[in-house]
């Protein structure tokens, strides 16, 4: 089976040609296509996790099927849309750095939410925490939420970054940090981004006391999405 592929943008730079045919094996789907160019290119993964696929000039889903003579346009973020850095790692997050790079000439503001890990909860002394997460959902839907203070909030740009594994006291556990030209939009995102991410993120948190060990009560699903 033949489908003609489309790039545009950045992806131009990439791929020598703006059109190509590729052959794919009966019942392929976009995220055959993807895959392709993933593994031909072999660029930066926040590459393909930010691009739009349409099949036939409508958008269309990883897992939508496509047919012989499909037309599929691979299309990067359009000129305007904001960078969005979110991620999930397992490394010492650098909260200081990581604002720094964030700032640029045209911002009036840049609102921080840095989440760290104190010494107590309920004067129960806390030797360390661990947060483990649904890696994949969790990444999607802090990108979901990214996207959306982008489109509801007049700001320029943000980073979302969620800490895994083992922390210690004094380290940070999740980092929030919005730019924009005015105050108010900057402080507005920001809080409603570390408000959302804690009720609809699968992250949990694991406290280690000196006398035990619970995981934390997390904070109630919206009813749109509960169970």
């Amino acid at each position: 089976m033949r489908v003609r592929v489309l790039v545009f943008g950045v992806l131009k730079d990439l791929i020598s040609e703006s059109s190509t045919t590729l052959e794919l094996q009966e019942g392929a789907c976009v995220r055959d296509v993807l895959e392709h160019f993933r593994k031909t290119l072999r660029q930066d993964e926040q590459l393909w996790t930010s691009l739009a696929v349409a099949v036939n000039r409508e958008y269309a889903q990883a897992g939508s099927r496509l047919r012989e003579g499909d037309e599929v346009a691979l299309l990067p973020p359009v000129s305007g849309g904001l960078p969005q850095r979110v991620a999930l790692t397992r490394e010492r997050i650098d909260a200081e750095r990581i604002v720094a790079e964030l700032k640029q000439g045209e911002d009036g503001a840049v609102a921080v939410f840095d989440g760290i890990v104190r010494n107590n909860t309920r004067g129960r002394r806390t030797m360390y925490l661990v947060y483990e997460a649904y890696e994949e959902m969790a990444l999607e839907q802090m990108r979901t939420l990214a996207a959306k203070a982008a489109a509801d909030f007049a700001i320029r740009d943000l980073t979302v970054v969620h800490r895994l594994g083992r922390l210690e006291v004094g380290e940070t556990s999740v980092l929030i940090a919005v730019a924009s030209a005015h105050r108010a939009a900057a402080f507005d995102a920001c809080r409603w981004l570390i408000d959302t991410l804690k009720r609809t993120v699968p992250i949990w948190k694991k406290e280690h006391f000196e006398d035990g060990a619970v995981w934390a009560d997390g904070e109630p699903f919206p009813p749109e999405i509960s169970a």
